[in-house]
């Protein structure tokens, strides 16, 4: 219809662009007064004449060839406004039809396009804390996003499992730790032992230097060395794992900072052939001070590598691997820097597909507010306490309010992670994210218990109802009150939302779109009865909620939530 519009437009007005038309043309704050309006006041001067006068006369040359366009009623003047109205049984007609498609909103505008996305990366031996959950739900909506779009996603798990931390951790093991500990207690006495070399090394300096030996070692291929790293690394990816399965997540690969250990020589001397290093204080690093960022570092004094060096492989190992047509690195804010440093590297080794197709995509801190959480320990929150207790939390609510509820493990579960998730990717990423538990676990707010509640809603309805004949045709007149077709209006939005989160890599696109649609079917379901005598009436009211409950479940979906059909 708007496209129509803008043509209608352009023939009336020939002196005017069709961008311009486009750009004025605007959406009526009220229904009554539209589903488009074109302002007429910037043509009075053009034109010489009174706004409304010009709206009038164009609406009047306009009547016969309205009249051959089934998209559109009606057009009628206010004022300096030309208000043009749909054909809401064409338009609910044709939205019943489109979003009956199992894959409505899907499309294949990156076949034969692969995109890579390093998320969650959180560091071996220390625990996944509520810190790690963002990146982690950020970059999981992403590949689902993209993964809608056609595109070929691959999902790397940068783990930090690589660095000096690792010597200080070997030392305060053979110092201070056990075999049997180690077994028993997992990440936990791995965090303790880490907490314990600090304490010591404030008192004995030197331990220190014996922890640098001992990454040396690990830098140098020591077997004993490599070998308690490994034991540590399993350790940390098993308590890791049980955390995304409770997101329902995973990986195509666990390929950290140790697995480009071997490639970071590769990438010394490629930028030593582009004559890009320059000796500092016995290191070596990458001047970018002509581009207003500090040096880049690339190998430390002591002659081993640092995390930009390995980025660097990384991305270079990622071109020749993947062919990727873009590299997204969600990560938080504070590493910008270091990302546009690396990116920058990657570009002055004559890389010109660096400009576009390294994305850093920054997120907000997380904070906690409200009930105070348990932990286990006295200043860390894990994310899997997070999810635990929200599980926790609904099952209680569930106890209270349907006790005999079919299955209320899988419902708590369900609705709790979908809580904890929605309430994440709600807020636009660059903003901080707070955990209230009363807003999080709300049902009536702006929440994901909202949203799968509204989803369970439709369920129940269509499961209710009698005589609904999903297979007969549908009779669109009986759909064209206010709440039907506004509800109509925000199904029909949803391919180009999938697009638009896409594009500016913000989830928060379609979690918003998600409430926006629940909002909408509940006001929906509040103005029209379901269960009437009139057939036509019935099937078309169920239809709208047949293909409403598709569309809250794709959404949800790509928020990497799972619905419930009952609460």
């Amino acid at each position: 219809m708007k496209e129509q519009i803008i043509e209608l437009l352009k023939k009336n007005l020939p002196d005017m662009e069709v961008a311009e038309i486009e750009r004025v043309l605007e959406e009526p704050p009220k229904p009554e007064l539209g589903d488009y309006a074109f302002p007429c006041f910037f043509l009075a001067k053009t034109l010489r004449k009174a706004p409304p006068m010009i709206a009038a006369e164009l609406r009047e040359k306009m009547d016969v060839d309205v009249q051959a366009i089934e998209d559109i009623d009606r057009v009628e003047t206010a004022g300096a406004y030309l208000n043009f109205f749909m054909n809401k049984a064409r338009f609910a007609e044709r939205t019943l039809t489109v979003a009956s498609d199992p894959n409505y909103g899907a499309s294949d505008i990156g076949k034969g396009k692969t995109v890579c996305i390093d998320y969650s990366s959180p560091n071996v031996a220390k625990n996944f804390h509520v810190g790690h959950l963002r990146t982690t739900i950020i970059g999981n909506s992403l590949y689902l996003l993209y993964s809608k779009l056609g595109y070929h996603v691959e999902r790397i798990n940068h783990l930090g499992d690589w660095g000096t931390q690792f010597g200080k951790l070997i030392v305060a093991y053979k110092n201070w730790g056990s075999e049997q500990e180690v077994k028993d207690k997992g990440i936990e006495e791995l965090m303790r032992l880490y907490r314990k070399f600090h304490q010591e090394a404030e008192q004995a300096p030197e331990l220190e230097d014996e922890a640098r030996a001992w990454f040396h070692k690990m830098e140098t291929g020591d077997e004993e060395a490599l070998f308690i790293w490994r034991w540590f690394v399993d350790i940390s990816l098993e308590e890791f794992k049980r955390t995304y399965a409770l997101l329902g997540m995973e990986f195509d690969h666990y390929t950290g900072e140790s697995f480009y250990r071997d490639k970071t020589d590769e990438v010394t001397s490629i930028l030593r052939e582009h004559q890009l290093l320059s000796s500092s204080e016995g290191a070596e690093i990458v001047d970018l001070s002509e581009y207003d960022m500090p040096p880049c570092l690339i190998v430390k004094k002591d002659g081993s590598s640092i995390y930009a060096t390995r980025d660097l492989a990384a991305v270079l190992y990622r071109k020749k691997e993947y062919n990727f047509d873009r590299c997204l690195y969600v990560t938080g804010q504070e590493q910008r820097l270091h990302f546009r440093q690396v990116f920058k590297v990657i570009e002055l080794l004559g890389n010109e597909w660096a400009k576009d197709s390294l994305v850093h995509i920054p997120y907000g801190l997380v904070s906690l507010d409200g009930e105070k959480l348990s932990t286990r320990d006295g200043n860390v929150i894990y994310a899997e306490d997070i999810l635990l207790q929200a599980i926790s939390k609904i099952r209680e609510t569930i106890k209270e309010k349907n006790p005999n509820l079919a299955d209320p493990e899988d419902v708590a579960k369900k609705v709790g992670v979908g809580a904890v998730i929605f309430n994440d990717l709600y807020n636009q990423r660059i903003k901080d994210v707070s955990f209230k538990w009363e807003h999080l676990l709300n049902f009536d707010g702006e929440t994901g218990p909202y949203v799968q509640y509204t989803y369970a809603r439709c369920s129940s309805v269509l499961r209710k109802v009698e005589g609904y004949d999903e297979t007969a045709p549908v009779d669109a007149s009986a759909i064209t009150d206010g709440a039907s077709i506004e509800l109509l209006k925000e199904i029909f939005r949803f391919p180009a939302v999938v697009q638009d989160a896409a594009d500016r890599y913000e989830p928060s696109v379609v979690a918003r779109y998600a409430v926006d649609v629940a909002q909408a079917f509940n006001k929906f379901y509040t103005e029209n009865r379901i269960q009437v005598d009139d057939a036509n009436v019935k099937n078309a009211r169920c239809k709208v909620t047949e293909v409403t409950r598709g569309v809250l479940k794709s959404a949800l979906a790509l928020l990497g939530i799972d619905c419930v059909e009952e609460m």
